[in-house]
Order: structure tokens, then sequence, then C-alpha cells
């Protein structure tokens, strides 16, 4: 029996059915062992957005050590006829024995330009599509969003709340992903334990509401953990609710939230409030429906924290980064690997194989990316004729995971990585406001 809870389930599973049609018929066909390069790249971005910002392949690249058909699973199959026994005699064996390369994770992308790239025979490669694209899209549009957050936010510490706001295994996936965009912190307690990112998190309404009055839950809060401990003083009365907090805590109060009304004026008079009467120290952190706008707007505001949920984990107004999973390069007859393309109409693709490099300035600073199209030697020996960055990283080689991108070492290399490569960027990639593409694409056929 395939158990019942889904957390349960092989990532195998999370597979569209046409993946394994598809396999069926190339193993029964003879095609299945053909090489094939397989590519990921989207067309567009949203039109408020000057950059994209990968995120995900470490997750990916966990759940892709974990890529098994079990025996109930091979069963259900064979049941519903949608594999038949051969087919389901090479998933019973499956391991991926191919390369998977692309962006490091945390880089900065833009539309057209290839990010992933999935190389070993078709049946191998195939099979991954489904799960490489819910990883990528959904952890790429939430790190995009995390990143104007955080842009906005400058030195000011974003902190994610979105747990409440998504599915239980999406706010894990959000919990990461807002981490390689320049969050801080998480309210997530698992995403905490398996990346190692710090967890945030004192009080909620509730807890006012339960006792008998501002005072005593003040005051239950403080002796459990400190004067250091963060107050949400917004239940009632806001200055009121900073006075009793005062009361109780004194002047050594960590912090105040702030959780309702015009945050910006209440931010200001609570700042007011608290250095008359010496909290000169305390910190005041504010929640309540934020987004990368909301924050901009408190710029000049005396906040020093931010904490963010339904927007972030939405991807803020973009959930999804429509990246696609196309085949560009596949095994000829004579052994040779020949282009292929997609010319339908609104969704062209382009075939043959692909390197990305980023140019840049006398200054460093980034000016264009340039994507090298060709055959695999000819793209494997390019050097471009002006100063650029190779983009490529190595995650997968003849089946070996790099397991340097794995776990909190690999999380925290892909949020350094992101850092370096937003830095990198024109200032104009920073604005807010609706645009072009920070960076134009230019490409090289060789």
């Amino acid at each position: 029996m395939i158990p019942a809870d889904p957390r349960r389930i092989s990532p195998a599973m999370r597979t569209d059915m046409y993946e394994l049609t598809m396999l069926r018929a190339a193993l029964a066909d003879g095609t299945a062992e053909r090489r094939c390069r397989f590519e990921v790249f989207t067309r567009r971005l949203p039109s408020w957005r000057r950059y994209g910002v990968l995120a995900g392949t470490g997750r990916f690249l966990e759940q892709l050590a974990a890529f098994r058909f079990s025996s109930a699973e091979l069963g259900f199959l064979l049941e519903r006829g949608i594999v038949d026994e051969p087919t389901a005699a090479y998933l019973e064996n499956y391991r991926f024995n191919g390369t998977i390369s692309g962006l490091a994770e945390g880089e900065v992308y833009f539309p057209g330009t290839p990010l992933l790239s999935v190389v070993g025979t078709f049946a191998e490669a195939v099979v991954l599509e489904t799960l490489v694209l819910s990883v990528l899209n959904f952890d790429s549009a939430v790190a995009a969003a995390a990143s104007r957050m955080t842009s906005a936010a400058g030195t000011r510490p974003c902190l994610d709340m979105g747990a409440r706001r998504t599915h239980e295994d999406a706010a894990l996936a959000a919990a990461r992903a807002a981490v390689v965009g320049g969050f801080t912190g998480t309210s997530n307690l698992a995403a905490g334990a398996l990346w190692e990112i710090p967890t945030i998190g004192t009080a909620a309404h509730a807890f006012t509401l339960l006792h008998d009055n501002e005072e005593q839950a003040f005051a239950s809060q403080v002796a459990a953990f400190g004067p250091g401990t963060t107050l949400l003083v917004d239940t009632y009365d806001i200055p009121l609710g900073v006075r009793r907090a005062i009361e109780v805590a004194g002047s050594e109060l960590g912090a105040v939230r702030i959780d309702s009304g015009d945050l910006g004026i209440l931010a200001r008079e609570v700042r007011a409030q608290l250095d008359a009467a010496g909290a000169t120290e305390t910190k005041i952190t504010v929640t309540s429906d934020l987004d990368e706008y909301a924050i901009a707007s408190l710029s000049s505001a005396p906040v020093d924290s931010f904490g963010v949920g339904t927007r972030l984990v939405t991807g803020s107004g973009a959930p999804t980064c429509s990246m696609v999973y196309k085949l560009a390069a596949r095994e000829a007859a004579d052994g040779s690997m020949v282009p292929v393309a997609k010319a339908s109409a609104g969704k062209p693709s382009v075939g043959g194989f692909k390197r990305l490099f980023r140019e840049v300035d006398d200054q460093g600073r980034a000016s264009a990316d340039l994507v090298a199209i060709g055959d695999e030697a000819s793209v494997a020996s390019f050097v471009p004729s002006q100063p650029a960055r190779d983009l490529t990283v190595t995650y997968v080689r003849d089946g070996e995971i790099d397991e340097s991108h794995l776990g909190a070492g690999g999380l925290r290399r892909a949020a350094e990585h992101h850092r370096s490569a937003r830095d990198e960027l024109p200032l104009t990639a920073l604005r807010l406001s609706s645009g072009e593409p920070a960076l134009p694409v230019r490409t090289a056929t060789l």
C-alpha cells in the first residue's frame, strides 16, 4: 500500500504522468538510451521585476538523492496501466547517472538564458522534469520577492513569518528560499532545524487576551524570557501598551512589535515614547501584510526589523517564475549530438549547447549577459572577447552530487552568492517600478 500521508511518498511519485508514458514508449522503440540535454529557462519576468533569483537547486538535489520508486508505488503504476513490466523494471533500478549544471544558487538571471541543464539519457532526464520545475519555480519566486524586500529594507533585517499563510510543505521551502534572498530568520521551526536558520517568535495577541489584563501578559512573558524579549503592544491601545511594556520590562526591554495601523506614523510615535522613557535601545519591529513597497515606504521610519508573511510566501504577486524544461539537443543515429528546438507560436525554444557569461565593465559592474550557443565542443572552449564571468557551476557529475550545495552549508553559500550577485548589478536593477530587465541578453552563435 502507498502511504496515505503524502509526505511519505517518494519524490519520484511527485511526477506528471506523461513523463512515464514517454519513458514507456521510448523504452519500447529504442530511443530511451539516446543522450540528451534538457534546459531550464524562462521566457519573461514579471513586468515589475528587473531580475530573477535562482533558488531551490540545493533543495532539488536533496530530493534527487531520494528519487526512487518503491515496490508499492510501482505496483500502483502497473495497476493503473501507466507503465508496463519493462518500464517498471527500469524504474525499479532508477538512478540518475548524468550531469547537472547551471547557475549557482542565488544567482540573478534574465529571460531567455539557460538556468539549469540536465544531460543524460532520455530515460534518466525526462522523468526529472516535474521535480526540477516544481522546486525551482516556487523557490525562485519566493527568493525574488525576498530579494526585493531585503533590498528595500537596506541594512534592517527581514524575517519570515509566512508559515500560516501557505501549504505546510511550501512553508518549509519558502523559509529556505527567503534566506537565499537575504532574510535572516524564520518563525518555522522545521526550517530552522533542517537548514540551521535562526528562528524567531515570542507571542501573538491570543497570549495577551488570555490574561486578565495587558500588564499580566507582559509580566508573564518577561518572567519567562527576560526583559530582552519582544512585547506585542497593539492588542488594545498602542501608547498605553508601550507604557505598560516599559513599566514591566524597564529600559532593558528588547523590542516592541506593531502589527496594525499606519506603521510609519506609529513607529515614529512609539520611538519618541520609548526614547522619552529612557528605553533608547529598545527596537521596533513591524508586521502586518508587508511587501517590498510597504517596506520601501518605511525607509525613513524608525523601524528596526520587518516581519513578512503572506506576500513573501506567495511571491509578492508572482507565485511562479514560468520556468520550462525543454529538450535542446539529442543524440543522432551516428552518435553525434544535434540541436533540437520547438517552433510553436509564442513558445519557441533555442536548440544546441549553451553557456552563460556575465559581462562586466571597468568598474566591475555587470553590463550584459552573453549566451554562447553551438555544439558541445565549441561551447566548452568558447572564450568571450571582453571581461566576463562564467556563470556555470556543476551540481552533479556522472551521477555524483556535489554535497557542498546541500544542507545548511549549501544555503549559506547560496545566500552569500546572492548578495554578491545583486551588488554587481547596476543600481537600476533595484527599482521597484515596472521596466525592462536590468541587463540585456546577447547571444554568440558558434
